[in-house]
């Protein structure tokens, strides 16, 4: 088994590719190592010293170190844990994965949702993917969008940037009523 890694705009993410299914359907994020009781794969790679984090996506793991963690240190680990894991037969999670990751709206304000979702799940997750992240409805209250950031996305950098600068201007172009879009915490 070769697993590829690839860099994240966040320094502390690293983006690690099996080269083949990690989740079927959806994604799951494990922000911390008491979260991982699900998922084998994640507590695999929680058994690493320093890993801070991980994210499982359809075709990748995206993990994230701790501050005083150097990647020359633990990288060798992960790719360890992971192959392991991949060789064990286990399943990434045990039960399913979060469906499509939006929180549910209902009331007035249903329309607007739904077209948010839309536009999140066909223009902005896929790419926000290929960064070993994603980015999912909280919520929509009197035009403020509130989306939960995850995996390489959550804590990175240009986040705010890409919140702010891409997303919003995005919702804001097709739905009017959009003014602002925030990031909440899980």
């Amino acid at each position: 088994m070769f697993i590829q890694t690839e860099s994240t705009p966040n320094p502390a993410t690293l983006k690690f590719l099996p080269g083949q299914t990690v989740l079927g359907t959806g994604t799951a994020d494990f922000p911390a190592p008491d979260t991982a009781g699900k998922s084998p794969l994640a507590a695999h790679i929680f058994a690493v010293e320093g890993v801070a984090g991980v994210f499982l996506g359809n075709d990748f793991v995206t993990v994230t170190k701790a501050e005083n963690v150097d990647w020359d240190h633990i990288k060798p680990a992960i790719l360890g844990a992971v192959m392991e894991h991949f060789q064990s037969g286990q399943p990434a999670i045990e039960g399913e994965a979060e469906n499509s990751g939006h929180a549910e709206h209902t009331g007035e304000d249903a329309e607007i949702v739904s077209q948010i979702k839309e536009l999140l799940d066909t223009r902005v997750r896929p790419a926000v993917a290929q960064d070993g992240g994603d980015i999912t409805f909280h919520g929509f209250d009197r035009g403020i969008v509130y989306l939960h950031m995850q995996g390489a996305c959550a804590g990175c950098p240009s986040s705010t940037l890409t919140l702010k600068m891409g997303i919003e201007n995005l919702l804001r172009h097709y739905i009017p009523e959009v003014v602002e879009v925030r990031p909440v915490a899980a």
